[in-house]
């Protein structure tokens, strides 16, 4: 079946992009209700829900970064220890005391990471909301319906979209079985809807001239979903790339202004937000060795090119998502204050004992559980070893003498009816009584 106007259906980004459109959608009720109907302000607002929802998982991570400050010269320590020594032996005992130190000051190696993981999700989902805003806000939507069935209705619309660069993409959903040039049609409502939501003021003057009959109706529905897309002079559903196209070809400095201001500040907020970081590297030892050198360098170039990979970003994707990346640069920076603050008065030597006493305890209930574990396997084994020890303490004579009295119990015929000795017996009379016979066979 084509696609149609409906929320992003991939299997780990879908689940996301529903709940996010979700909030948004509840935020933007909200904003209609108070006379404020912005998808930019929503997104502001949104992104600062978000960020207070990871505010936890943030101070969790400056208190890494803090930890592992704390931690670098004995991990290079460490690592100068076992400089040079490749073999397995050495290479094992290095692991574990790396991980014992980690264990130590309560860090892990990928602490760091788990953030970035956890927000890029919601990033990646946020564009596919952002991308089919109708989809998921209903007063969109709705602003769009008011439009559609009068295009629906009127012929040439379907092949004027067709036309348009926007509908590049939705160019199967025109000729599926379920499209029918009907005003009541789901498919084709959503189809247009689609289009429109892609198309330029070019697009919509065009449409304008080339249906005056509905001329007005379509001004007034572009209008209003300019209105509602437009946030401090920046249409978010534009990306900045095509309005420098359109600053170009209209010699508007307006909107040259307007196609540069978002991925300026999406790399200008982001450098602040890197300057404001806490990291190990800028508090690392003046005589680390050669390794942890090269990460810091590895770091500072990161850290410069990720203003300009938000640059790039926030210039090729719709301005929506530029507003997202800076709101969100400008909350973590306001964040990261308060959160240095809080770092700075806390008392890492403290932390630091207190996740070693953790670490001693945990191995201390590892030992017992070994113990425990050795002692099943002990009673396991300790008729083998009770036997062994009785062997081992039997001396020679006694064994004579055992064997002897054997031996004599054989002879005489008193053993233990159902006994070994007694079935052999039955064995040596069978041969006595036959003993001429088998020796005639035998000859």
């Amino acid at each position: 079946m084509a696609i149609i106007l409906t929320q992003y259906q991939g299997k780990i980004l879908g689940p996301i992009a529903w709940v996010l459109g979700k909030v948004m959608n509840a935020i933007f009720e909200i904003l209609n209700t108070i006379g404020i109907p912005n998808v930019g302000l929503c997104i502001f607002i949104f992104t600062v829900i978000i960020y207070m929802c990871l505010m936890p998982l943030t101070i969790k991570q400056q208190k890494f970064s803090k930890l592992s400050a704390k931690m670098n010269p004995e991990l290079q320590a460490i690592q100068a220890k076992y400089k040079g020594k490749n073999d397995q032996n050495s290479m094992m005992m290095q692991q574990q005391e790396i991980k014992e130190l980690y264990a130590k000051y309560g860090v892990s190696s990928a602490g760091s990471c788990v953030q970035l993981l956890i927000q890029m999700p919601i990033l990646f989902a946020l564009y596919r909301v952002i991308n089919a805003i109708p989809a998921y806000v209903t007063l969109v939507k709705d602003e769009y319906l008011k439009l559609v069935p009068q295009l629906l209705s009127t012929s040439g619309t379907s092949e004027y979209l067709q036309n348009l660069s926007a509908a590049q993409m939705y160019k199967k959903q025109f000729t599926d079985a379920a499209f029918s040039l009907d005003s009541a049609n789901v498919f084709a409502q959503n189809t247009y809807i689609d289009v429109l939501n892609k198309a330029t003021t070019a697009d919509w003057n065009g449409m304008s001239a080339a249906f005056p009959s509905l001329s007005q109706l379509i001004d007034q529905t572009h209008a209003a979903i300019l209105k509602m897309n437009t946030f401090l002079f920046i249409n978010i559903g534009d990306t900045p790339s095509y309005t420098m196209r359109e600053a170009w070809t209209t010699k508007s400095f307006g909107l040259f202004i307007a196609a540069i201001i978002v991925p300026f500040l999406a790399a200008f907020t982001q450098w602040i937000n890197v300057k404001l970081m806490p990291t190990a590297q800028n508090t690392a030892n003046a005589d680390a060795n050669d390794q942890a050198a090269q990460m810091q360098q590895s770091m500072k170039m990161m850290n410069t090119m990720m203003p300009l990979m938000s640059a790039f970003f926030c210039y090729t994707l719709p301005a929506g998502m530029g507003l997202y990346w800076i709101s969100g640069s400008v909350i973590r920076s306001i964040q990261q204050i308060f959160i240095n603050k809080h770092i700075d008065k806390m008392d890492i030597d403290a932390q630091i004992a207190k996740n070693e006493a953790k670490y001693k305890e945990k191995l201390k209930k590892r030992g017992e559980i070994t113990a425990n574990m050795n002692q099943y396997a002990n009673m396991r084994t300790r008729n083998t070893t009770d036997a062994s020890k009785f062997t081992s303490s039997v001396t020679q004579e006694e064994k004579e003498a055992a064997l002897a009295k054997a031996q004599e119990i054989y002879t005489s015929g008193r053993a233990a009816k159902g006994s070994l000795l007694a079935k052999a017996n039955m064995v040596r009379e069978f041969d006595n009584r036959d003993g001429g016979k088998n020796d005639q066979r035998g000859t």
